[in-house]
C-alpha cells in the first residue's frame, strides 16, 4: 500500500477533542447547511498527509481589507492566473514530424516553428512519467502511439520516449503487415506527385490545416471550407441580419412597400424529425467549463443517457471561432447529444441552424436553446436569462429554426426574472399556443435569473407549471431541474411529483427525467446510483482510477504535447474545485448529503488519499493533479474559474 493509500487514523486526544467540541457546540442556524460527518472523522487541526497553509493576514475580520475585497466570492474569477504560451521556436513543425518537407520553409516569411529536431531533442525535458515526481502510471501510455501506431506531435509529446528515435530526434511509426507482422520503423515521406495526392494511402496523411490525427475519432468537425467562409463572412445565409432588413425598409422608402421578410430561412427537403424520448432517463445538463468531451465519456461510463454539450455563443460560431465549436463536439459513445446554443437575436439563431443542417460532418439529436444563463456578458447581449422577457424574438428564433432543422428543439428556462415574480408557466403556455411543430421539451431550472445558484430550488413551483398548460394543444414535456444529488433526491423531488402533477386533475407534463448539473459535477457516479437505488459509498482508490481516467481522454482530446498536458491539468483541477465537495457515505452521519451544505473544516478521510480529495485548498488539488500528469512548474498557480459564497 503506497503512502497515499495508507490509512489514517485521527490521534486518540485529537478525536476525543473533536466530539467533545462537537457535544459542546451551541446549534448555530448554519448547522443545517453544514454536512453532519461522524465525529471522529472531524479533526481540531489541518490533517498532517495535506500541504499545511501559510498564516495569512488578510484571512478573518475586515482589518486592511477594502470595501471591494469583501464582495461575495461567485461568479468567473477572470483574474485567476494562466499558463504562459509557448514560444512558436519551442515548437516543432508539424511537416517535419512528419518526416516530409516544409511547404513554407522556401517562402519569403519562413516558417516560424523549429526544424532542428536534434536541437529539440537535447532541449527536450523527460516524459511525464519519468524523473523525480513523475506520474508512474503514464509510462508508455501514449494515447495515440497505443492506438494509432503513430503520434502526431512526435518530439513534442510528453510521452514520447516510445516512439521518438532517441538519437535523432526523429518520429517513429508502428505498422502491421499482410502477415500480422509488426514493425516500427520511420513514417514514409509524402510523395509530391498527382498520383500519389489521389491515392488512398496520401489522402490518410494530415496535411497543414486540416484536423489532426489525434481528432479523427471525434464527431461535429466543422469543416476547413465552411470555417475561412464563416471567417471572411462569405457563407451563403439565406436568412437576413436585423439590420439589414431594417436599412433597406429605409433604402426604399416613397416607393412601393417591399414585401414583409422574418427572420427566417426558406425550408430545406422536408426530413423525418425523431424526437427524443427523456422519459426514464438520465441527463447530464450542459455544465460550463468543466462539462468538456472528457468528462462527458466519464458521466456515459456510468451510465448516463443523454449528454449535451457546454453553452456556445450564435455570434462567436457565426464568426468561425474555433474555440466556440469545439464546444460542439461530440465522442463516438454519445450516442444521444444535443448542444446548447446562446444568442440574442432570431436571425442569429437561424443562420445558425443553416450552418448546421448543411454541414455533413455535424450530427446532433437535439439542439437546446439557452433561455437560463444569469450571467451579465450573456444578458446584456439580449441572450440567456434575457431572451425570456422578449417573446417575440423567442417566437422568431423557434420559427426560424425548425423551418431549416431536423431536429428538435427544447427550450431550457428559469423560473423568471425575479424570485417573487415566475413568469415561466405563462412563458410555456404561450409557446404550446403558437403551435410550432419540433419543440421537444421544456426545461425548467427551479431558480430566478437573480437567484442564479443560490438557494434551493424550488420544486413546487415546477411541479405547478407541469400543471399549467392547455388541454387544447399539443402537450409538450416538461424536464425539471436543481439540486438533484441523490436517489433520495430523485424520488422525492421528481417522481412524488410527477404523481402528484396527475393526482391534481391537470395534465401530466412533468416527466421522470433525472437533469443533473452540479451533482454529476460532484458526484459523477449519481447515474449509477439513480438507476441501481442506492448510496455508493464509492472508495478513494475508485474515485482515483476515474481520475486517470479523465486525464487519459483529457490527453487524447487536447493532445499529448505539453500545451495537451497543460489543458489536461487545467480543466482537472477545475473539476477538482467541485470534486473535493463530495463526503464519502461511510464517513456521513446523517444520509444522504445534501447539495446546499458544506462539509466542516479539517476533515480526515479514512485514508490518506481520501482525505486529500476532501481538502478545500487549492494547493491539495495540484498534489492530485502531479499524481496524474506529473509535477508541476515551481511557479505555477490555480484558481476555480467559478466562485461560489460557500467555497474559497
Amino acid at each position: 500500500m503506497s503512502s497515499v493509500e495508507a490509512p489514517v487514523t485521527a490521534p486518540e486526544a485529537d478525536a476525543t477533542t473533536a466530539a467533545a467540541s462537537t457535544a459542546e457546540r451551541k446549534p448555530s442556524p448554519q448547522d443545517s447547511f453544514t454536512v453532519q460527518v461522524k465525529s471522529e472523522f472531524v479533526l481540531n487541526e489541518r490533517p498532517s498527509c495535506l500541504v499545511q497553509e501559510q498564516p495569512s493576514s488578510d484571512n478573518g475580520g475586515d482589518n486592511g481589507t477594502s470595501k471591494d475585497d469583501r464582495k461575495p466570492n461567485r461568479g468567473q474569477n477572470k483574474k485567476r492566473p494562466r499558463d504562459s504560451k509557448i514560444a512558436h521556436a519551442d515548437k516543432a513543425c508539424l511537416a517535419v514530424v512528419r518526416g516530409e518537407q516544409c511547404p513554407f520553409e522556401k517562402s519569403d516569411k519562413g516558417c516560424r516553428y523549429n526544424h532542428d529536431l536534434k536541437e529539440m531533442l537535447a532541449n527536450r525535458p523527460v516524459d511525464i512519467s519519468k524523473g523525480e515526481g513523475g506520474a508512474d502510471w503514464l509510462k508508455g501510455q501514449c494515447p495515440f502511439w497505443k492506438k494509432n501506431g503513430y503520434c502526431q506531435f512526435g518530439i513534442m509529446c510528453r510521452l514520447g520516449e516510445d516512439h521518438i528515435n532517441m538519437s535523432t530526434g526523429q518520429n517513429l511509426c508502428r505498422t502491421i503487415d499482410e502477415s500480422g507482422n509488426e514493425t516500427i520503423g520511420l513514417p514514409k515521406p509524402v510523395v509530391q506527385s498527382a498520383e500519389a495526392s489521389s491515392s488512398s494511402e496520401a489522402a490518410e496523411k494530415p496535411k497543414p490545416g486540416t484536423v489532426l490525427k489525434h481528432q479523427m475519432d471525434i464527431k461535429n468537425v466543422l469543416s476547413k471550407e465552411t470555417t475561412n467562409l464563416l471567417r471572411k463572412n462569405k457563407y451563403p445565409f439565406v436568412c437576413k441580419r436585423h439590420y439589414e432588413i431594417k436599412k433597406g425598409s429605409k433604402d426604399n422608402k416613397g416607393q412601393a412597400a417591399p414585401p414583409v421578410v422574418n427572420a427566417t430561412t426558406p425550408a430545406l427537403p422536408a426530413k423525418e424529425r425523431k424526437l427524443i424520448d427523456f422519459r426514464d432517463k438520465v441527463y447530464v445538463a450542459p455544465l460550463t467549463t468543466v462539462g468538456n468531451l472528457p468528462f462527458r465519456r466519464i458521466m456515459k461510463h456510468y451510465g448516463a443517457d443523454i449528454t449535451c454539450g457546454e453553452m456556445a455563443l450564435c455570434e462567436q460560431l457565426l464568426k468561425g471561432q474555433p474555440s466556440e465549436w469545439a464546444l460542439l463536439k461530440r465522442h463516438p459513445s454519445e450516442d444521444c447529444f444535443g448542444v446548447q446554443i446562446a444568442a440574442g437575436h432570431a436571425d442569429q439563431f437561424t443562420r445558425l441552424a443553416e450552418v448546421l443542417a448543411n454541414e455533413e460532418s455535424i450530427e446532433v439529436d437535439f439542439l437546446d436553446m439557452n433561455l437560463g444563463c444569469p450571467l451579465d456578458l450573456v444578458c446584456n447581449k439580449g441572450a440567456g436569462a434575457c431572451l425570456m422577457l422578449r417573446e417575440k424574438k423567442l417566437r422568431a428564433s423557434l420559427e426560424g429554426m425548425l423551418k431549416v432543422l431536423n431536429c428538435p428543439v427544447t427550450v431550457k428556462m428559469r423560473t423568471g426574472w425575479k424570485d417573487k415574480e415566475p413568469i415561466a408557466h405563462h412563458l410555456q403556455r404561450n409557446i404550446q399556443k403558437w403551435n410550432i411543430d419540433g419543440v421537444g421539451a421544456f426545461m425548467l431550472h427551479g431558480r430566478s435569473r437573480l437567484q442564479r445558484y443560490s438557494r434551493s430550488a424550488n420544486w413546487d413551483y415546477i411541479t405547478e407549471v407541469g400543471c399549467s398548460q392547455s388541454s387544447e394543444f399539443n402537450n409538450i414535456p416538461l424536464i425539471g431541474n436543481g439540486d438533484i444529488f441523490s436517489y433520495s433526491d430523485y424520488e422525492e423531488k421528481i417522481l412524488k411529483n410527477v404523481e402528484k402533477c396527475g393526482e391534481d386533475g391537470g395534465v401530466n407534463n412533468l416527466i421522470p427525467c433525472a437533469m443533473l448539473g452540479r451533482g454529476a459535477l460532484i458526484k459523477p457516479w449519481l447515474p449509477m446510483e439513480i438507476k441501481e437505488r442506492r448510496d455508493w459509498d464509492i472508495s478513494a482508490t475508485e474515485r482515483l482510477d476515474m481520475l486517470k481516467d479523465f486525464t487519459k481522454f483529457g490527453l487524447e482530446q487536447w493532445g499529448s504535447d505539453q500545451q495537451g498536458v497543460n489543458r489536461t491539468r487545467r480543466f482537472l483541477l477545475e473539476w477538482l474545485s467541485f470534486l473535493h465537495r463530495y463526503v464519502p457515505v461511510g464517513m456521513l452521519e446523517v444520509v444522504p448529503q445534501q447539495m446546499n451544505q458544506r462539509p466542516p473544516n479539517d476533515l480526515c478521510g479514512r485514508s490518506d488519499l481520501e482525505t486529500i480529495m476532501l481538502s478545500k485548498n487549492c494547493a491539495d488539488w495540484i498534489k492530485l493533479s502531479e499524481m496524474l500528469l506529473g509535477k508541476v512548474p515551481d511557479d505555477f498557480q490555480f484558481e476555480p474559474k467559478h466562485k461560489a459564497n460557500s467555497y474559497k
